[in-house]
């Protein structure tokens, strides 16, 4: 099982790492950011988009916020502008890192229960498990999004979670 401080720890990596991603694609035009490159969310715009409604989908879940306004299969164009898209991200991340401040061992512990779109059906499982699923989730798609912006001559800053100036801080 994960902890709080691995919770607080993985909120703030997320945090770091967004902002690492739209500095980087905001070098870029918006006709750039949106050229289909062959990806799952076809482009930089897309995927970026999609992590954010990914996030919201399962905080709605883990900490009662609203749901994203569209379903998954239009999370990728969820946001059209890119300046929103990037305030978006921001208050979101905050919200992220506020929720794991204030989660505790026990609710770690405890069970989840939600209704899948993507199962259609009533699931339960540990909310440990589902935590570590929104954070595997964010570090899979922002890896996509990372290659994407390399290959259009953006310069994503480094991703190792050793580097993050939070972690070069920590105490054992």
């Amino acid at each position: 099982m994960i902890s709080p401080d691995h919770v607080r720890l993985m909120a703030r990596y997320n945090a770091w790492q967004n902002r690492n991603l739209y500095d980087a694609a905001t070098t870029l035009d918006d006709v750039a950011r949106r050229l289909d490159r062959g990806a799952f969310f076809k482009s930089i715009h897309g995927t970026l988009c999609h992590i954010l409604w990914a996030d919201q989908i399962w905080m709605s879940r883990l900490a009662a916020s609203p749901k994203p306004a569209v379903p998954q299969s239009e999370s990728s164009s969820m946001i059209a502008d890119w300046t929103t898209l990037k305030n978006e991200r921001t208050d979101f991340d905050a919200f992220i890192v506020g929720w794991a401040d204030a989660l505790s061992a026990d609710a770690l512990r405890g069970p989840l229960h939600w209704y899948s779109g993507a199962m259609k059906a009533d699931v339960s499982m540990p909310l440990w498990v589902c935590v570590t699923h929104l954070f595997n989730h964010q570090t899979h798609h922002r890896g996509q999004a990372h290659a994407l912006l390399t290959a259009a001559g953006a310069c994503p800053d480094d991703t190792d979670l050793f580097m993050m100036p939070e972690a070069m801080n920590a105490s054992a």
